[in-house]
Order: C-alpha cells, then structure tokens, then sequence
C-alpha cells in the first residue's frame, strides 16, 4: 500500500527515526508522598540514552498557538497564568506551579517533535506524553493538555496528514482524546482499558473495549488484534501509539494482569498496522504506576527499544 498522506511519501523507515525527551519533567513541584512518579522519567532517559544515544533528541515547547487549536483559549491562559479555580487544580491532581506550565508545554512540544520526525521518517517516540485524559477545556488526571490531540491538529496544519488513528492502550480510558474528537469523521479513536477504573464516566471513543479488572495476557491480546482490524480498516494517514504500561500486573492503578511479555507482543500488533499501512507511528508513554517502580520503568523502556527494533533497519 502507498502511502496516503502528501509528507509521507518519502518515508524513511530508518536511521533518521528519533526518540524525542522532554526537559526537566522531572522539575515538577509535587508535594511530598504525591502518587505520580516523577523519577521514572530520568530513568527511562538514562537507559535509553546507553542503548541509543544518537537517536534521542531534545523537544521544543508547543506554542501558544499550537494549544489553541485544540484547546479553548480561555483554559489555556488560565494554566499559563495561574489562575484555574481551586475544582480544576483539584481535577488536575497536580498543584499549579510556574514548573508545572513548563512540564505541561513542553509535554505536548515532544509529541509535535516527533510528529515532525515520524511524517518525514516513519517512527518516532516520546518519552514522555500521552496525557489523554486532557479536555479542550479542562484537565484531568495529571493531564495537562492533551499532546495527542493537539499533534493531530498540527498534523493536519503542517503535515499534510488529514486522516489520524488513535490507538490508546493505557489502562483507563483515553477520555479527554474521545471527547475531542467525537464525531470527526477524519480521526478513529480506539481505547482498551478497564470498565471498572478511572474515569468513572467513560466517553464515547469510535471503538471502546472495556476489559475486567485481572485480565490476562491472552484475553487482552484477542480483544486488541481484533479492534486493530478497524483500524487498518480505517486507512489512518498517522497512528499515536498511546503505550502505557499501567495494564502490568502489580501496577497500583491498574488491577490489569498483563506480564512484560504481553505487553511486547502488544506493541508488535501495533507496530505491524503502522507497517503494512506504511503510515507515520508517534509513540508516547503514558501511565505506569508499579508497587515496584522498577518494573514499571523496564515496561516503558522496553516500548522504545522494540520501536527501534522494529522500525530503525526497515528499507524504504
């Protein structure tokens, strides 16, 4: 199959693929005991860095203009101002800070650095973004803004790219992506999460699956390889790959039973739509919330090193 966007024609497929970072997200003030794990990100960085430090690349922040196309305008300088009502703070589940602005643009500038990549080269990733739970008017969920759908918005600015599919896997609902783009018959958006986890009040994304608390490898599999079908179906002319991890069993949030071993076999079946459609892929992190840390960060770095094994050596 040819490839349909009007940027992609000269797709690279190779060793101009980049792993995008954000700086200092790390830098968030966050009270002491908070539930989000900062230190992962540094983590992920460093083994990433070892493994393929000519192929990591620092992100730009997004623009004013940029967050406008998805967000009101109104929301927006409210977080870049500091002046969102104590309800919206307490949504956010962040405090307001001048570091959490910076985090938050910068956030959504990594997803467009790799967007720019991918449209040119095939496969980019973002060690950082995802934040899916992000409305045109609100945060939720230590989502800020949503580099997802402001990506798509630039893709089709800039890029050429009028047709995106969103595959969210990330143990809760990409909520804030579906309501955005509820009934633009130009996006897919697919999200498999856990019926019975955050947020309580589900969205209606173009194909839902709603798993139980314990799924396993196999059933989440079988669910996943056939929704992907709509997808291919869709003839998307990107995919944002949202990858979170938090369906990993002993994650705190996600009550999902999923092993390393899943999760890679996960990512292949995505991997290979991006393929046989010879689209654009943007990869981003999302959630990943272990009792073990430590597990968590081996289940994000290992999204980006099968990215890089899959897409780094393959021939135009």
């Amino acid at each position: 199959m040819e490839p349909t966007g009007s940027s992609v024609a000269a797709l690279g497929w190779g060793r101009a693929m980049r792993l995008v970072y954000t700086e200092n997200v790390h830098a968030l003030m966050l009270p002491a005991g908070h539930k989000f794990p900062l230190g992962k990100y540094d983590r992920i960085l460093g083994t990433l860095r070892r493994e393929h430090g000519e192929l990591v690349m620092l992100g730009a922040p997004a623009t004013r203009e940029d967050l406008e196309l998805v967000h009101d305008a109104a929301y927006v300088s409210a977080v870049r101002d500091g002046t969102l009502g104590t309800s919206a703070v307490r949504r956010l589940g962040f405090p307001w800070s001048e570091s959490l602005v910076t985090r938050a643009t910068r956030s959504v500038g990594g997803t467009l650095a790799a967007l720019s990549w991918a449209a040119s080269h095939g496969a980019a990733g973002h060690l950082a973004g995802g934040t899916h739970h992000a409305f045109r008017d609100r945060g939720e969920g230590f989502c800020v803004f949503n580099d997802i759908a402001v990506a798509i918005a630039v893709a089709r600015r800039d890029h050429g790219l009028r047709r995106a599919a969103v595959v969210d896997l990330d143990v809760h609902q990409g909520n804030g992506t579906a309501a955005i783009f509820e009934g633009d018959p130009d996006v897919f958006t697919l999200s498999l999460h856990a019926s019975h986890n955050y947020p309580f009040h589900k969205e209606r994304s173009s194909r839902d699956v709603g798993l139980p608390d314990g799924c396993d490898d196999d059933s989440y599999l079988e669910a996943l390889a056939a929704s992907l079908e709509e997808v291919e179906g869709f003839a998307p002319d990107v995919v944002f790959y949202q990858a979170g991890v938090d369906t990993l069993r002993g994650d705190r949030l996600g009550r999902m039973a999923l092993t390393h071993g899943g999760l890679a076999r996960r990512d292949a079946l995505v991997f290979a739509v991006a393929a046989r459609l010879r689209v654009p892929i943007v990869v981003t992190l999302g959630g990943g919330y272990g009792r073990d840390i430590d597990e968590s960060v081996k289940a994000h770095t290992g999204v980006y090193l099968r990215l890089v094994e899959r897409f780094r050596s393959r021939a135009s």
